[in-house]
Order: C-alpha cells, then structure tokens, then sequence
C-alpha cells in the first residue's frame, strides 16, 4: 500500500523551497538576457566612423563577463536533495524542510493524500534541476559523458545547451510550486493521473486512479 502524507504539509513545503527557483530564475534571466560585456576603462573614444545603419562606433575597455556560479550549484544541489529526500518515508527523516513544515502544519487539519503522486511530480523537479546543473558545469558533465563512453560525444571547451533552456526549467518549476503553494493544485500529480488512466503506469490507491482536476 502507498503511504500517505499530510497535503497541508506539503504545500507549506513547496512555500519554503519557493525562494530557490525565484533566486534561479533572476540568475539565469541576468545570464541570458543581460549584458555579454562589462566597460573596465574611464575613456570612451569616439571612432568617428558609424555602422550600416548609421550608429556612431566608440572604442571601449571592456572584458567579456564571466560568472561564478558556486551558490547557484550548491543550492541546486541542496534542492536536488530536498527532491529525492521526499520520496521515501525513511528518506524523509533527512530533510530540514519536511521537519519545518510538519511543524508550521501541526495545528491545521491535516489532509491526507497518497505519496506515490508526489513522488512523480517531485522526479520532475529532479530532473529539471538536473538540467540546470549541466548548463551551468557544461564541461564537467561532458568530460563525464565522454569518460563513460569513451568517445567525444559532447565538447567539453563551449556551451552546448541552448541559453534558453535551463530558464524555461526554472519558470515551469517556479509555476509548478506556486500553484502547489497557492492554490493547492499539483500539476506533476494530474499528469500522474493521466498516465495511469491511461495505463502507462500503475497505481494501487484509488485516488490516483480518480482522475479529478478540481481537486
């Protein structure tokens, strides 16, 4: 049988992991829509000559930015854990946010829902921290791939990820908890739902054969 765990609980939870995709998602806007440059030196000299469509050209001292991406890892991987933590009872006990958010529930109704559900929508989130890693450590992910199967199959000296892509994982993550903060609708879990009546998956409580988008 699958356990159940409190829904009060886990929204809360999903409140308190909240600020980490609202922090990515800054990060990542600055990285693919913010200047590729930064102007080093006091003098801007005018080139008196303009470009095809007319702009005047000025020379600069500027460097290509680079970024540091050190706490956007860690807490990456901090979330990372936060997911895979939750899907076992005994796995559970780890988790600071659980801990929290069991506390800050104790004195509401506890509603209950089983944990299989979750634990689909919480894959999701794994995996789309996952691809998040990879765009910030391209070169470490690639040596990985390459070491494996000992052939270049990624390069391991540029970025081979589209730009856009870990900040489209970090917008549908952000919409995923919020709506499971604020409105109390799990969407990972409907699309559990689908996939088990449609019997791609197999689900032995009957709420998560009930397919209800109400709830």
């Amino acid at each position: 049988m699958s356990p159940y765990l409190n829904d009060t609980a886990v929204r809360i939870r999903a409140g308190l992991m909240l600020a980490i995709p609202i922090f990515m998602a800054f990060t990542l806007w600055d990285i693919v829509f913010g200047a590729r440059w930064e102007v080093t030196g006091n003098v801007i000299r005018d080139t008196f000559d303009t470009d095809f469509d007319g702009r005047t050209i000025y020379m600069v001292e500027a460097l290509r930015r680079t970024y540091d991406y050190t706490v956007q890892t860690w807490l990456l991987f901090y979330a990372l854990f936060e997911m895979l933590a939750g899907m076992t009872v005994k796995t559970s006990a780890l988790s600071p946010t659980i801990w929290l958010a069991n506390l800050l529930a104790s004195r509401s109704p506890k509603v209950w829902k089983p944990l299989t559900p979750k634990r689909f929508a919480w894959s999701i989130g794994a995996s789309m921290i996952c691809i998040c890693l990879v765009f910030f450590h391209p070169e470490k992910f690639a040596g990985a791939v390459n070491f494996v199967t000992q052939h270049p199959l990624l390069p391991t000296t540029e970025q081979y990820m589209p730009r856009w892509l870990p900040l489209l994982m970090v917008w549908l993550c952000l919409g995923f908890m919020w709506m499971e903060t604020v409105l109390g609708f799990c969407l990972g879990c409907q699309v559990h739902a689908l996939l088990v009546k449609a019997g791609v998956l197999k689900e032995e409580c009957e709420e998560c054969n009930n397919l209800d988008f109400s709830r």
